[in-house]
């Protein structure tokens, strides 16, 4: 299907182009590869590079550190942030479609307050507000703070979704006797969860990476580990890196998830949601 629309939207490269594009994509990656090559360099000649600076992550000791008290409580808090997330996303979506006005207005002024409140400052409000337990409390402060956010993002999404479905499916649902409750439950909602996919999986990739404001609140998780490593082997460059690499790779994996729900759920192949997963990370 992406070949066809491709073709259809757009003229195909003749045999000129298909020369200039190979040539800007050799110089790309040659630009790329002189730029590996001299960071590097870099770090060869500040001694970045000696076995002792990276031997942390590579200790049994220090890796369990970083699976059990970094991996495992990023993606806790991630997976349970969005899955809060996804239930008030829902609700409030819906919510601000309701006739009733008691209903539609409150859900309106929770989805534009939180969705303005900068994520830092909520996090920290939160934090400094109702946790009084350290750590442990630390970790749902910012639970709190990506779901709140996140769910208000994905109400509008939710929303959304559901108004740009064409208006002759509910107006058939309501023809036949069925409620606005049961035509939102039964028949927009199932139809615009394909329209809102894309969206919505690009937002878990957000709400991944966003567990890294966690640092502002010493939260456990993968920048708390990190930090701690960094002070003691004093290889704050070797720190970034590493965990650079593992945020790439937690996201690698929301975007392969991302290309199974297209295919499982939407039945196309590698446009829509994967491409805004992609885009995401």
């Amino acid at each position: 299907m992406s070949n066809r629309s491709a073709t259809v939207l757009y003229d195909a490269p003749g045999p000129k182009a298909l020369r200039r594009y190979r040539a800007y994509s050799l110089v790309s990656a040659l630009l790329l590869l002189g730029l590996v090559a001299l960071f590097l360099l870099q770090m060869s000649r500040t001694h970045q590079l000696e076995y002792a600076k990276w031997e942390y992550f590579v200790t049994p000791k220090y890796l369990r550190i970083i699976l059990v008290d970094g991996i495992l409580n990023t993606v806790k808090a991630a997976v349970i942030a969005i899955l809060v997330a996804l239930a008030l996303g829902v609700v409030l979506g819906v919510g601000k479609l309701a006739d009733r006005s008691w209903v539609r207005w409150p859900a309106w002024l929770f989805v534009e307050f939180f969705r303005a409140v900068p994520l830092l400052l909520l996090i920290i409000y939160i934090a400094y507000s109702i946790s009084y337990g350290g750590g442990v409390a630390y970790i749902w402060s910012l639970v709190l703070g990506l779901a709140l956010y996140n769910g208000a993002v994905l109400a509008e999404i939710v929303r959304a979704g559901i108004e740009s479905l064409p208006t002759g499916q509910a107006e058939a649902a309501y023809a036949i006797g069925m409620t606005k409750g049961q035509v939102t439950r039964i028949v927009l909602l199932p139809q615009a969860v394909k329209v809102m996919l894309p969206a919505m999986i690009s937002q878990f990739v957000v709400c991944l990476k966003d567990t890294s404001l966690g640092y502002a609140i010493l939260a456990p998780g993968i920048t708390i580990v990190f930090k701690q490593i960094a002070q003691e082997g004093r290889n704050q460059v070797q720190s970034a890196l590493v965990m650079a690499a593992i945020y790439i790779f937690l996201n690698v994996l929301v975007v392969a998830v991302a290309h199974w729900a297209q295919r499982r759920y939407v039945g196309e192949g590698d446009t829509g949601a994967a491409a805004a997963a992609d885009e995401a990370v």
